[in-house]
């Protein structure tokens, strides 16, 4: 960033558009880092309508850190069906094994200490420290990314993305600052048909919806995901799915997974599955892990 760059932050007006049209999202309103953590576990790509009815059926069963580490693999993959990007189940049991082993079953409020958790990357960990213990740490995910880019009209690297985002925020305000952009970033400064007429950032905006959108490619900003129907992905969730039921037999897994004309692949694929802990293999029979 030049000089001129480094002194701009995002408009406070943002803070007051989130106090009129934040949504009313149930993990907003608790300050539990446990529930914070698993809510920000699942909204991980994906969308806040699943979320919303898995959330609570999840802590029901796993109402506590200590709860979901004494739990077999088996038990927290069950939980988690119907929300997809099953390894993140695996993750969170680890996380949760760790802060038990670690933590005395509190979730750490460091930032380098939640880094460390398995499966919290640099957003899930800052938005903890925001969301849960209210501390003056800014997040960015693809809505952040895509409001911080436009806004300065350029592509934004990720550490200047950060920074930015981290300058931004009013002193006391991390958590209602947080969800103000989140939401902005959702529902006026859109990926698709932005909502400029109605952006009350507009007049400083670099960007203003005309030519190319500095969005794409932008630090933080997602791509468009490759195709599910027919994937890997697909077929290990098939996989996935079958085993919450009962053990598959290996030579059952061609079927299982919707390839039944190509079992090398379904082996390939089933292999990754065992590799990511969402499955074990003992003599011909695949099941979900018990430890």
């Amino acid at each position: 960033m030049n000089t001129k760059e480094l002194t701009r932050i995002l408009p406070i007006d943002i803070l007051a558009w989130g106090a009129e049209h934040l949504r009313d999202l149930p993990w907003r309103r608790t300050r539990n880092p446990w529930f914070v953590l698993v809510a920000e576990v699942m909204l991980q790509q994906t969308q806040i309508d699943r979320v919303l009815s898995k959330w609570p059926a999840f802590l029901e069963e796993f109402p506590t850190v200590i709860s979901c580490a004494v739990a077999p693999t088996s038990e927290v993959v069950k939980q988690w069906e119907g929300m997809g990007f099953n390894r993140r189940a695996v993750l969170l049991h680890q996380a949760a094994k760790s802060i038990k082993d670690n933590h005395g079953g509190e979730v750490p409020l460091e930032l380098d200490e939640l880094l460390l958790l398995p499966g919290i990357g640099p957003y899930t960990a800052r938005a903890i420290l925001a969301f849960a213990y209210e501390q003056d740490s800014a997040v960015v995910d693809t809505n952040v990314g895509r409001v911080l880019a436009r806004w300065m009209g350029r592509r934004l690297k990720p550490a200047e993305a950060q920074e930015l985002a981290d300058r931004s925020v009013p002193l006391g305000e991390g958590w209602a600052w947080n969800q103000a952009v989140l939401d902005f970033g959702s529902m006026v400064c859109r990926s698709k048909n932005p909502k400029c007429e109605e952006c009350p950032i507009y007049s400083s905006c670099a960007w203003q919806g005309i030519g190319v959108d500095p969005a794409k490619g932008s630090a933080g900003v997602s791509g468009t995901q490759s195709r599910f129907e027919g994937s890997d992905r697909q077929g290990r969730g098939k996989l996935v799915a079958a085993l919450r039921k009962n053990p598959i037999k290996k030579s059952e897994l061609a079927e299982v997974m919707g390839w039944p004309l190509d079992p090398e692949r379904a082996e390939r694929v089933a292999s990754t599955v065992i590799s990511d802990g969402l499955a074990t293999s003992k003599g011909d029979t695949l099941s979900l892990p018990q430890i």
